[in-house]
């Protein structure tokens, strides 16, 4: 024999219902959306230069300017700064304690790190560190160059009022 639910039981079936599918459409949302930027981070890659710091698990592509369209993307290179494996090759990207952005481990880089960076024909220039500095958002004198081979990478430090700075002189180049 069939019990009748009644009116309470309905509404608590058809309220449970409706959280599960709310529940369900958000983890879709947010998790279609995480696989759909990370497919765009590996074609970014593949078709772009890369910078590599493997001791602090970053791999970012590497996109011409520095604009917000672009560093929403990828990190960015000054345009007019130095080319790779010569000069004063700068890069900027986010870094944010909120949101996962490339340069976010950047803090704990330290001397003697290797940052490698991958042209778009994937030869690779390896760098090492010398230093790591903070300057004030209009210290530009860091793009300048300095008469040697480097790397120059700028993100906002955590509380996004001045920028942190780490340099590296070239070691290697390498053909791919």
């Amino acid at each position: 024999m069939k019990q009748k639910r009644t009116k309470k039981q309905w509404i608590l079936f058809l309220t449970g219902s409706a959280a599960i599918l709310a529940g369900m459409s958000i983890l879709l949302f947010f998790g279609g959306r995480k696989l759909y930027r990370m497919h765009q981070k590996q074609v970014l890659m593949r078709e772009n230069p890369v910078l590599e710091i493997a001791a602090l698990n970053i791999k970012a592509p590497v996109l011409e300017g520095t604009d917000q369209q672009t560093l929403r993307k990828a990190v960015g290179h000054f345009t007019g700064t130095g080319d790779f494996g010569s000069g004063n090759y700068c890069i900027a990207g986010h870094s944010s304690t909120i949101y996962k952005e490339y340069f976010n481990r950047l803090k704990n880089i330290e001397n003697g790190m290797q940052i490698s960076l991958y042209d778009a024909e994937k030869n690779r220039y390896d760098y090492s560190v010398t230093e790591s500095f903070v300057v004030e958002p209009d210290e530009t004198w860091v793009l300048d160059d300095a008469g040697d081979d480097r790397i120059t990478i700028i993100t906002c430090t955590d509380d996004g009022t001045q920028r942190l700075v780490v340099t590296g002189i070239l070691e290697t180049e390498t053909s791919g």
